[in-house]
């Protein structure tokens, strides 16, 4: 089953479990929300609205609010010494669709449970470095570098060599 609703002046096509971003709308992060305009319900039987459906709803849950990608708007006149930069970030609602309602239903299924965080006992500092791998052996030391290397004699300088220059013809 799957349903078209709109919001923020956009249409989207949905089905359960379906994770959309759409434009920010009122409700707290793992609330359960209901978008009232749907447009379309599919399935075996669909049901166009005009423009509505009566009686159907989505049922989703709010997941995030966050801000979308920077835009910007850089206006330039050429030759005017006139140029415009400004930027703004839409904001945005993460809601995951949890299902199709129709003929005027109340949501039952509710907001899934957040996931709990694994949190280990720190041990104290004594045990820790108890725990801790032994202590890597020592490396052998490499025998000490002389001081002073010799030099190499430096290579005496080639002679420049030059081609032999092209002997002048008279042009007559």
């Amino acid at each position: 089953m799957f349903a078209v609703i709109k919001t923020g002046g956009r249409q989207f096509r949905v089905a359960p479990n379906d994770v959309l971003e759409i434009g920010k709308i009122a409700g707290d992060v793992g609330k359960i929300v209901q978008l009232g305009e749907v447009m379309v319900v599919g399935g075996d039987t669909p049901t166009l609205g005009f423009p509505f459906v009566k009686g159907a709803s989505v049922a989703a849950e709010v997941l995030d609010h966050k801000r979308g990608p920077k835009v910007i708007a850089f206006k330039k006149r050429r030759r005017k010494n006139s140029k415009r930069k400004r930027g703004y970030r839409d904001e945005i609602t993460v809601i995951r669709v949890t299902e199709i309602l129709t003929d005027g239903k109340a949501p039952t299924i509710g907001p899934r449970p957040k996931k709990e965080k694994k949190v280990e006992a720190k041990p104290a500092d004594g045990e820790a470095k108890a725990k801790k791998a032994p202590a890597k052996k020592a490396a052998p030391k490499k025998a000490a570098a002389p001081a002073a290397k010799a030099k190499a004699p430096a290579k005496p300088k080639a002679a420049a060599k030059k081609a032999p220059a092209k002997a002048k013809t008279d042009k007559k």
